[in-house]
């Protein structure tokens, strides 16, 4: 995600920060960043990440930001508890001001054959990964709603976001990178 943070950046907004990990990530590298996210429990957490970083509680799709109010809008692991993708993508976009970059880490479903390798590949390295390393459970409540197969992320995206680059991610994730021409 860091890597796509465009060199001219100077504001950032972290959508579903969560324990803040990104957004203090972000902030190593942008000067103005927002964390938001509608528990306001995670964010009395995630103030110790980075007291320099403006946590924000509230819901992506009915925040007071302008259009076009950040160069980076990044998202891990919300767009799926949004309640239409497409729309949420939009919504994600029209905060990205010109110039500016969305990148999205989200989780989806297998649905088909076509998905049946990588599903037995994520089953397998969940395995090994659970064996070997030590687990780490983020602070922030979750409700585990159904996410859509990649199949419907793709279509949204594509819908939403002309031109977005996708790529399929191990253990059940995609990666959506978009930039808003100037």
């Amino acid at each position: 995600m860091l890597a796509e943070v465009p060199p001219h950046a100077r504001t950032a907004l972290d959508v579903g920060t969560g324990d803040g990990l990104l957004a203090a990530d972000l902030r190593g590298r942008v000067p103005h960043v927002v964390g938001l996210d509608v528990d306001a429990g995670v964010l009395t957490r995630a103030r110790d990440a980075d007291p320099h970083v403006a946590w924000v509680r509230g819901d992506v799709m009915a925040a007071p930001f302008a259009p076009a109010s950040f160069d980076v809008v990044a998202s891990i692991a919300t767009l799926h508890h949004l309640p239409d993708t497409a729309e949420g993508l939009r919504r994600l976009a029209d905060l990205t001001a010109p110039g500016g970059v969305l990148v999205v880490v989200g989780l989806a479903r297998s649905t088909g054959i076509r998905d049946l390798p990588w599903e037995v590949a994520a089953v397998a390295q969940h395995q090994v990964l659970r064996r070997t390393r030590t687990y780490w459970e983020h602070t922030a409540p979750t409700s585990w709603d159904r996410p859509p197969s990649y199949d419907e992320v793709r279509a949204a995206a594509r819908e939403a976001l002309p031109g977005v680059r996708w790529r399929r991610l191990a253990l059940w994730r995609y990666a959506l990178v978009w930039s808003r021409g100037a």
